[in-house]
């Protein structure tokens, strides 16, 4: 790929004609990577120092669209697509650019990340005179620049996912104050079912409730492993008792911890304390991991500053100032809350013990991590501690240093954290939330939902494992939720009233030991899909695609006409809400196909549509047809076929009953002599086991016992793994075929 230039005012990237009319003051370092000669910097220099710039840098050329990752909200991103330049979102922090040519090889991807430069943080941003502009601030009046040098990150590429992973692993190399997520320890319990007391009873969670739902569901037949502990069972203060005589609703936001333990309702005669609680929940429920939820300040409103406890971390109170940025979207109204109340904020000297004082009680009382919440409110505080930047980056690491010391296995999900100061200080985090709460109660935001969390994986994906959220099973959208999350590549759990299931749906997505089936990847759109707009365009469905062990998936959902995105919009014709959309599944939809077929792989598939129950045989290019109506979806699994004894052709698919089938499959081997073809595959069960199989076989073994199977005109072979050893749920499966 060609280097990135800047010269007589225009800026080339990957060949093409990125931008003109850069003006002078725009600066460019190139050459910043030995193996990405596209790899380049731009910067800008002003005539004063200030604590913020805005920095012209040209106008977008004609031919190119992009799409966005922008923070909509001061805690989240969101995806918005484009051509003109005006367009692009304030606060945008990934903006990936397509020119095509005459043919797909001709297509060039050109990626803009701003990044944090120093004390400083850049996003992106249009001006109506369709000029692209980096804004540059510190956060703190006193901490002041005239100079841009390593602001605005450029890379080319012909292939979108590449040139993102690859960007990332340059820049984690370069800057050295966040990693790739390949070389993070991944946390264990994401390959565990898990439940969420959130939805199940918000903050008036209990060790009663608790224990009522970790049984109903191990009674159902999907036992949780993993439970979050969230938000309600901290000693916290509201200190703003009477407002004209009544509690003020927005004071809530403002509420501060005063004690590290927990809660006279975690101390009673439910349990005697947390410890207690956890005790019984892992011996009696057989949970393996339990996390507690806290505010990277303690709690939404921070610390009671007068509280003897936290006196040891000298808190103050201060009050948070929202930068332009934050304000230039989507106000939130817990900002405008903390605005008007305050912080108690901890000394940044001090909050490394802060955390392992939490922490270490937490450890000590059977704790094995924490979800952290409530993390971008650090941009707002930076005035008067060096700005946003120095300090997001001091909470984060003493954050990281003290979960190392205090838990096993990297147990922390990260919340409400996607501005770029937290996302480039990750050195170890290694899960983070993807988008905006799932939201039970409001309708129109299930297939936002679903878009966002896709789109944001893109970049998220390459620093974390994205965390899709909760959902809720017995809910009018859990199908449409749980097929998602069998693809996100991260966690699966449900935020279950205590009896309120749906077995039916759970059941697709865990095993009968409360293992869940995780993809390998970050679940992220295809190719295709990168620069539709899934939700409001009335016309593209959402493809999302992932790799297994064996093969791949690829989710095919209908986010149309449910919902809106929630930003203000150019007029749009009226989509319905039920509209039934026509589009293609292939194979090549699939990026990274080579990773699991094999040198010899002739390029032909097996594909196999959960819902439909249909299996066709497909060459890497082709496609089939499929329709979907409004929060409908299909999963489809695309298995490499392979040719055992120069006759079978074969390709497992996996667990049929499972949304993603292919992810029970371990590995596969054959072996050939001259009176039979024998395939070996291990598999997780128990459930429906299916593959393509050219030839009726023989016989099929199940951990050496011969098993019945059907055998379709098809090829669709299909028998049963029955519940095996209680220690182990991989099966050992033999398919013989004899020599006709």
């Amino acid at each position: 790929m060609a280097t990135t230039r800047l010269e007589r005012g225009s800026l080339l990237v990957g060949g093409r004609e990125l931008l003109s009319q850069c003006p002078p003051e725009a600066t460019l370092r190139a050459g910043v990577a030995d193996a990405a000669p596209g790899a380049a910097f731009l910067g800008a220099r002003a005539a004063a120092p200030s604590s913020r710039h805005v920095f012209s840098l040209g106008l977008l050329c004609r031919g190119w669209r992009w799409l966005s990752l922008f923070k909509l909200k001061i805690w989240w991103m969101a995806p918005k697509t484009g051509a003109d330049t005006a367009g692009v979102p304030a606060e945008t922090q990934m903006l990936l650019l397509e020119k095509t040519g005459n043919g797909v090889e001709d297509t060039v991807y050109a990626l803009m990340l701003p990044v944090l430069d120093g004390d400083f943080r850049a996003s992106l941003q249009g001006s109506p005179e369709n000029e692209l502009q980096f804004c540059f601030e510190s956060g703190d009046p006193d901490v002041q620049t005239m100079d841009a040098v390593d602001a605005v990150f450029v890379n080319s590429g012909d292939n979108p996912f590449k040139l993102m992973k690859e960007s990332i692993k340059i820049l984690s190399k370069i800057k050295g104050t966040f990693s790739h997520i390949e070389s993070k320890e991944t946390p264990a319990n994401l390959d565990w079912f898990g439940w969420c007391t959130w939805d199940a009873f918000y903050k008036a969670v209990n060790p009663v409730g608790i224990e009522e739902g970790l049984q109903s569901l191990r009674e159902g037949g999907a036992p949780p492993r993993f439970l979050i502990i969230d938000d309600g069972w901290q000693q916290i203060v509201n200190e703003f008792k009477e407002v004209d005589g009544a509690l003020l609703e927005e004071t809530v936001f403002a509420e501060r911890l005063v004690d590290l333990k927990e809660n006279d309702k975690f101390r009673g005669e439910a349990c005697k304390n947390l410890g207690d609680l956890v005790k019984k929940i892992k011996e009696t429920h057989g949970v393996k991991y339990v996390y507690a939820w806290h505010a990277l300040l303690g709690y939404w409103g921070g610390v009671c500053t007068s509280s003897d406890v936290m006196e040891k971390y000298n808190p103050k109170l201060v009050y948070p100032v929202q930068s332009p940025g934050d304000v230039a979207n989507l106000r939130d109204v817990a900002m405008d809350s903390l605005e008007k109340y305050g912080v108690g904020i901890i000394d940044p000297e001090k909050i490394y013990e802060f955390y392992n004082d939490q922490h270490s009680y937490l450890s000590s009382v059977g704790v094995d991590g924490v979800k952290v919440d409530v993390q971008n409110v650090m941009e707002t505080l930076g005035h008067g501690f060096g700005g946003r930047v120095a300090l997001t980056r001091k909470y984060q690491h003493a954050l990281e240093e003290s979960i190392a010391r205090n838990f096993k296995g990297n147990n922390l999900i990260c919340c409400m954290s996607h501005s770029s100061d937290h996302i480039y200080s990750a050195l170890k985090s290694a899960v983070a939330r993807a988008s905006e709460d799932f939201m039970p109660r409001e309708p129109t935001l299930q297939t936002l939902h679903i878009a966002n969390v896709a789109f944001n994986s893109l970049l998220l994906g390459e620093i974390f494992i994205p965390d899709w959220d909760m959902f809720q099973s017995k809910h009018e959208t859990a199908e449409f939720h749980g097929a998602a999350r069998a693809l996100s590549g991260g966690g699966v759990y449900v935020s279950d009233k205590p009896g309120v299931h749906d077995f039916n749906v759970l059941k697709k997505l865990v095993l009968p030991d409360g293992s869940i089936l995780r993809a390998r990847y970050a679940g992220r759109p295809t190719r295709d899909c990168l620069f539709n707009d899934p939700v409001m365009d009335g016309k593209s469905l959402l493809k999302i695609w992932n790799l297994n062990n064996l093969s791949a998936a690829v989710g095919v959902f209908n986010c149309q006409g449910a919902g809106n995105w929630t930003w203000l919009v150019e007029e749009i014709s009226h989509v319905p809400t039920a509209v039934n959309i026509t589009g293609h599944l292939s194979p090549s939809d699939v990026e990274s196909l080579e990773e699991i077929t094999g040198d010899e792989w002739n390029g032909e598939t097996a594909v196999y549509a959960f819902n439909s129950c249909s299996l066709s045989r497909l060459q890497k290019h082709q496609s089939l047809e499929l329709s979907l109506v409004t929060m409908t979806c299909e999963i489809y699994t695309i298995s490499p076929i392979q040719v055992y004894g120069g006759a079978v052709r074969f390709a497992p698919l996996g667990l049929l009953n499972m949304f993603n089938s292919g992810g029970a499959l371990d590995s596969i081997t054959g072996t050939v002599d001259s009176s039979a073809t024998t395939v070996q595959i291990k598999c997780r069960g128990p459930g429906r086991f299916g593959a393509y199989s050219s030839a009726r076989p023989a016989l099929c073994r199940v951990d050496a016992h011969e098993v019945e199977f059907s055998h379709s005109d098809d090829g669709l072979l299909a028998f049963d793994l029955s519940d095996g050893p209680s220690h182990s749920s991989v099966r050992n499966i033999e398919i013989l075929y004899t020599a006709s």
